[in-house]
């Protein structure tokens, strides 16, 4: 049996992409209660202001708590990005464009464009750009 991790409750963070034989999966997709898994590492933000953000614009006028179930669309990722560089997480990411009908609300599809600059909190995970999930708890 493979190890799985279950992120319910562990706030924002990026699930960095990589072979540990441990799956992680969330509760995403508003509503939908999606159940997403990815092999990596898990690298928690502690940022629960930026998570309570995400799950206000989730929630709002746009979506209405449907958990962007079609995907998400640039003016979506424009605003992810902006809050997780306003959180301050020290990891360098971008929304993965090319995967943006794949992401919804509390599963994003990221690229961890290089090392993190703060207190070396991610390292050794080159070459980059490297593929991973931005999650956080599921607004339903």
């Amino acid at each position: 049996m493979t190890a799985r991790i279950r992120l319910y409750d562990a706030g924002l963070g990026v699930i960095i992409q990589h072979p540990t034989g441990v799956l992680y999966t969330n509760q995403t997709c508003g509503h939908c209660c999606a159940q997403p898994v990815m092999e990596g590492v898990f690298v928690p933000f502690g940022a629960e202001e930026s998570w309570l953000r995400l799950n206000a614009y989730f929630v709002g006028p746009k979506y209405r708590g449907t958990g962007a179930m079609q995907g998400l669309d640039d003016e979506d990722a424009t605003f992810i990005e902006s809050v997780v560089r306003d959180g301050r997480t020290g990891v360098p990411l971008h929304v993965d464009r090319s995967r943006l009908k794949e992401s919804h609300e509390a599963w994003v599809h990221v690229l961890i464009v290089g090392e993190a600059e703060q207190f070396g909190v991610v390292s050794g995970f080159g070459p980059y750009p490297r593929r991973g999930v931005l999650t956080w708890p599921n607004s339903d």
